[in-house]
């Protein structure tokens, strides 16, 4: 029976970059001929055979990749061997041009600058927005009276009423 299966891939790093090519080999340590193999890419059958090339790759060739290796012992085939390799984490990067990227950061620290601006100017304005009223006044508020002294009166005016009769 087939065992030990084991994924190689083509570059040394798990990580690879929009455009690449990589190659996996599915091998197994044990197992008589003929072994047949099949690939895995998140759990759905993607490829048959012992090497899966990705040409070209893109984001959505990131994930897990296995390879499921399978024999048959017995004239009749009907022992069936399995073996499932370890999972193969596949990450792609996104390649992005640097002349994209700068327009972007220069974009951005263009309207900062712009903004920065903005405020500078609001802040230096000397009247409120809108206008005041011309009856209302821009002074601040008078401070509060002091509390009264004692024996102090605490009335300014009177109110003179009439009785009846």
């Amino acid at each position: 029976p087939v065992a030990n299966a084991t994924i190689t891939p083509g570059p040394l790093s798990h990580q690879v970059r929009a455009g690449d090519n990589v190659t996996l080999r599915c091998s197994v340590q044990v197992g008589s001929a003929p072994v047949t193999f099949t690939w895995l890419h998140n759990w759905q059958e993607v490829a048959r055979g012992p090497l899966l090339e990705l040409r070209d790759i893109h984001v959505g060739h990131s994930g897990t990749y296995q390879c499921v290796a399978t024999n048959q012992l017995g004239q009749d085939g009907h022992r069936v061997f399995r073996a499932l390799s370890p999972e193969l984490a596949l990450e792609v990067t996104a390649q992005q041009d640097r002349d994209t990227v700068a327009a972007g950061v220069v974009g951005v620290l263009l309207f900062l600058l712009l903004l920065v601006g903005v405020i500078v100017a609001w802040h230096r304005v000397d009247l409120p927005f809108p206008p005041p009223h011309p009856l209302y006044s821009l002074r601040a508020p008078p401070d509060p009276p002091a509390p009264p002294e004692e024996g102090q009166v605490l009335y300014t005016h009177g109110v003179v009423t009439r009785r009846a009769g």
